[in-house]
């Protein structure tokens, strides 16, 4: 049902089912992670209203799981990146895996998956440094776009003396591409 990614790792798709709505990924050597992105995997859509909570537990100082909220999945968005590098030092918040008795070794994150209600999943606030970027992805994406645009075009540009005149061709000036 879900998919669980790292940059430089396999894809994790064999969750384990730790109660009939809950689902854990384990995370080895998560000290080196820095995002990490849920998914789901298009088999098996959630019931209808039905979404899926996100949460990324870690051990404390005495082996003890702090579970974070980071965001959550739903059939209208069946996948998140999440910026996990920044929580390990923060503060738990309320969960669904309280009760469960999750097998776990001291280097050893998890991120946990609660399928609950959307209404229930709106009213709850993610950890604030989970969101990868403030900037929204269209604005970022264009201005990535246009910084390439530029470089490639810029990577043309010869000098008037270079220039030879031909009236079938349009020429842009570099700075007006610039500004």
């Amino acid at each position: 049902m879900f998919g669980c990614l790292v940059a430089g790792r396999l894809v994790q798709t064999a969750a384990q089912q730790v109660a009939e709505d809950k689902f854990v990924f384990d995370l080895p050597d998560y000290e080196s992670i820095n995002h990490v992105v849920v998914f789901m995997l298009g088999t098996i859509p959630f019931p209808e209203g039905m979404g899926g909570s996100v949460y990324f537990s870690y051990p404390d100082s005495n082996g003890m799981p702090v579970w974070q909220l980071l965001g959550f999945v739903t059939n209208g968005k069946p996948s998140a990146i999440f910026k996990i590098s920044g929580l390990k030092s923060g503060e738990g918040s309320q969960h669904p895996f309280g009760a469960m008795n999750i097998v776990r070794t001291p280097s050893v994150a998890q991120i946990g998956i609660s399928v609950e209600l959307l209404d229930s999943m709106a009213q709850q606030t993610p950890v604030g440094n989970a969101a990868v970027s403030s900037v929204d992805s269209f604005t970022q994406f264009t201005q990535k776009m246009l910084d390439n645009f530029y470089n490639f075009a810029s990577s043309f540009a010869v000098s008037q003396a270079q220039m030879t005149p031909s009236p079938s061709e349009m020429f842009i000036p570099a700075n007006v591409v610039l500004k």
